[in-house]
């Protein structure tokens, strides 16, 4: 997979990836005019995303879809630059499921579907181009 982060001007820069759909990302801080979802708003959503579509996958094949499904999700930051996410907590939220299949639908997303969370684990490496 291969996501192209384009810088725009001031702090705002814009995401397009496989799907083709844009994502734009700005700051309100250091020369930004907080036109988009900061950076890392925009990992805990993708997060918040990824385990929700696995959590009304799996209780719709368990046969108790949903009417309503919500995961909230509290992050700790670090005080100082970096600035990185130490503590995740997701909550999962639904209407109309069996407590027990609501659980079982988040350790199975947790343990073995939801490719962000295990992302978050990934080794990280990188390289640079100065191109003229």
């Amino acid at each position: 997979m291969e996501v192209r982060v384009s810088w725009h001007e001031g702090m705002r820069f814009v995401g397009i990836g496989p799907s083709k759909h844009a994502v734009v990302m700005d700051t309100d801080a250091v020369g930004g005019e907080g036109s988009g979802a900061r950076p890392v708003e925009l990992m805990l959503m993708a997060l918040g995303g990824c385990t929700a579509m696995d959590a009304v996958a799996i209780l719709n094949k368990m046969r108790t879809p949903p009417r309503k499904l919500e995961i909230l999700i509290q992050a700790d930051r670090n005080e100082e630059h970096p600035r990185f996410v130490r503590k995740i907590h997701l909550t999962y939220r639904a209407w109309g499921v069996p407590r027990e299949n609501l659980e079982r639908a988040a350790q199975l997303s947790q343990e073995r579907y939801c490719s962000v969370s295990h992302s978050l684990k990934a080794e990280l490496t990188y390289s640079v181009e100065a191109l003229d």
